[in-house]
């Protein structure tokens, strides 16, 4: 399977801007006495340590030292497009950019060796803004009144003993009247055929009437 390469804008861009730094970073490392592959060897060590720099801020977060190494760098790469714009003259260069040429290995050792062993302090990075203060609430705890002693002792008056209720008298049932002449003729024939009075519950089945009646009709032939 083949993939297809596209060509990127910017990364077209940055090849081209490099090459170009690259370049008159050597033309004036030449300019300045340094020949053959020292001429080589400047442009390499200035991207490096800018690219290390740059490193240490994308990894580890702002910090001084990585800010003032990254500066230094762009300033030598940055001020060699200038100085070899026409603004120097490269054929008789003056002795502070020999003087700067010469002693730039030593200041990128230094650069290079600091961003790559010097730990992450907290002086060194760069302090963040404060973030606002929140007020803190404290919870609010609702304190139960305290409940009274209860005595031992109930003081609490006894209440009298309810009275019984008397007790209701059952209702009169009327009793008609023909009704109770034909109970007492029913009466009368037991008591010929028996020689008894005939009691309540016969009196009740020969006459088929409820019991609170049939005992009325009993209490009036008694």
């Amino acid at each position: 399977m083949t993939r297809s390469i596209r060509p990127d804008a910017v990364l077209v861009q940055a090849v081209i801007a490099g090459a170009l730094s690259f370049a008159h970073l050597h033309d004036l490392a030449a300019a300045a006495g340094q020949t053959g592959w020292k001429a080589w060897a400047y442009p390499v060590s200035v991207d490096l340590l800018l690219v290390a720099a740059w490193r240490r801020l994308r990894n580890d977060g702002p910090s001084r030292l990585a800010w003032c190494w990254f500066i230094v760098a762009l300033f030598a790469s940055l001020g060699a497009n200038v100085a070899t714009a026409g603004f120097l003259d490269l054929e008789h260069p003056p002795a502070l950019l020999r003087l700067g040429v010469a002693g730039w290995p030593a200041v990128a050792f230094l650069g290079g060796t600091l961003l790559a062993h010097a730990p992450k302090s907290a002086e060194d990075r760069v302090p963040d803004p404060p973030a606002p203060a929140t007020p803190v609430t404290e919870p609010v705890t609702e304190t139960e009144p305290e409940a009274e002693p209860v005595s031992a002792v109930d003081d609490t008056p006894a209440l009298p003993a309810a009275e019984p209720a008397p007790a209701a008298a059952a209702p009169a049932v009327p009793v008609p009247a023909a009704l109770v002449d034909h109970a007492r003729k029913v009466a009368d024939d037991h008591r010929a055929r028996t020689g008894s009075p005939i009691d309540t519950d016969t009196l009740r089945a020969r006459l088929g009437v409820p019991p609170q009646l049939a005992h009325a009709i009993a209490a009036q032939l008694a």
